[in-house]
């Protein structure tokens, strides 16, 4: 029987105690455990495409306390693909991957990145730019900002420099894009706190080739709506079967 039906029949208080529990249920997973998220730029290609649709573990990093030993809490690591609040406008979610946690020195040497000294081994990022650019490049250069460069950050980076090498504070994470060459990332707004951090990817539940360069900025209702439509009756079309249910690593 129906919800609808359950109504007309009398059953109402049931009715309406299964629809409650179905929104808490709903609530608890959302605020709690899961949280859905779309590609939105270029910047973390090929790992991930704009019109990729995550769920985020928003417990992966969480306090483990008296409850560390039942659940899966574990703390950043470098190589970590993480999503988070831009720190500059934290209504924004942000998606890069961690290069650095606190206490390592960092520095960018003709685009390779050496934490510690040492070179990292990263065979998901791209290069997609033959133009050298000195400070994208290599990284920190204390002596000129790069375009689009934030000022604040600009003035803290250069506290934290010492031969030649960024230091990463404490509770806080150096993070770039997996396209590299076209990425604003750490290097230009600077670090992530890790109270930004909201989670990290699980999986690609679903890729869209067709919906998202369409859906950038920001649609009117009227829009969404198209748009909504479309892909309930495109979704054939329009879906990267390859990429849908994809572990994100």
């Amino acid at each position: 029987m129906s919800w609808s039906e359950k109504l007309l029949s009398g059953d109402w208080p049931a009715t309406i105690q299964s629809v409650a529990g179905t929104v808490v249920i709903a609530v608890f997973v959302v605020t709690f455990l899961a949280q859905a998220f779309t590609i939105p730029s270029e910047s973390m290609e090929q790992t991930l495409l704009i019109g990729d649709y995550l769920l985020v573990d928003k417990l992966c990093y969480g306090d483990g306390g008296i409850w560390g030993r039942l659940l899966p809490y574990r703390k950043v690591r470098r190589g970590d693909v993480i999503v988070f609040h831009y720190p500059v406008n934290p209504s924004q979610a942000f998606v890069k991957r961690v290069v650095a946690v606190p206490g390592d020195r960092l520095r960018l040497i003709n685009k390779r990145v050496y934490v510690n000294g040492t070179p990292l081994n990263e065979p998901y990022v791209q290069y997609i730019s033959n133009v050298r650019d000195p400070y994208r490049d290599d990284f920190p250069r204390t002596e000129a900002a790069g375009y689009g460069v934030d000022a604040k950050w600009w003035k803290e980076m250069a506290r934290l420099v010492e031969n030649h090498q960024l230091i990463i504070p404490d509770g806080h994470y150096f993070v770039l894009g997996d396209n590299r060459d076209d990425s604003q990332d750490s290097r230009y707004w600077g670090f992530v706190p890790g109270a930004n951090i909201i989670g990290r990817p699980m999986v690609i539940y679903w890729s869209s080739n067709g919906l998202s360069n369409d859906l950038t900025g920001s649609p009117t209702a009227g829009d969404r709506l198209y748009h909504l439509a479309y892909g309930v009756t495109h979704v054939f079309q329009i879906t990267r079967w390859e990429r849908t249910f994809r572990r994100v690593q």
